[in-house]
């Protein structure tokens, strides 16, 4: 059941590749695992998942000895400042920066580790009050502030669209952070690249990587929704 979950969303992103002429090979599938047993991830793994976004700091490091070395570890969720030194070495990347405190801390725990550690700016495309990220127009002011700490490397944007039935009502959100990611890239900006663009989840992935998204954040469409009746 998973593992033909895992084929559909991947059949899914190259059906949405080819409709724009992408190549498929340029979007990176995020598990979230979020609040999924280690079970389920192992399960996952062994259908071809390598890649796992976690929402808390605490089920990164409850999880992360359980499963292979080579599965790479996505922080996808608010961050808070006291819980960075505990994934500074384990996440491959954190898609949720979107203060400067909140970087400034990265690169004190990264440089006490001596790591470097890829991450993305949250821009809160919408505008929603409910989620966090910058404003579109505060990113570049801060991609200039950030590019100045030696231990951490920019690799692009991420941003959480609005809950909405139907997908092409993210469209523009999408678009836009495409267009802001072309924008910041052609300042040339020293230690900031724009190669990843992390946008789309279960209900609008599609739309999102026919907007140009490189990494797509899908949990229910692969793992299901979260079965609370379950005694076992």
């Amino acid at each position: 059941m998973l593992a033909d979950n895992l084929a559909q969303v991947q059949k899914n992103i190259e059906e949405a590749c080819l409709a724009v002429g992408r190549d498929p090979s340029e979007v990176t599938l995020v598990a979230v695992s979020k609040t999924k047993p280690v079970e389920m991830l192992k399960e996952a793994y062994d259908a071809g998942a390598r890649v796992f976004g976690e929402n808390k700091v605490q089920e990164i490091m409850d999880k992360y000895d359980q499963l292979p070395g080579d599965v790479a570890w996505h922080m996808i969720g608010h961050l808070q400042r006291n819980k960075v030194k505990y994934i500074v070495d384990k996440a491959a990347m954190i898609h949720s920066v979107d203060s400067l405190r909140l970087a400034e801390t990265i690169e004190q725990e990264a440089a006490k580790k001596n790591v470097r550690v890829p991450i993305l700016a949250e821009v809160n495309v919408a505008e929603e009050e409910s989620k966090f990220g910058l404003k579109v127009d505060e990113v570049l002011p801060f991609l200039e502030e950030v590019s100045k700490l030696p231990h951490l490397e920019v690799r692009g944007l991420m941003t959480i669209a609005p809950f909405v039935d139907n997908p092409e009502d993210n469209r523009e959100i999408f678009h836009k952070l495409k267009e802001l990611s072309v924008d910041i890239a052609e300042k040339n900006i020293n230690n900031i690249t724009m190669s990843v663009l992390s946008m789309g989840m279960t209900g609008d992935y599609q739309v999102a990587v026919q907007e140009g998204a490189t990494m797509v954040r899908v949990g229910t469409g692969i793992f299901g929704e979260r079965d609370y009746s379950r005694q076992d």
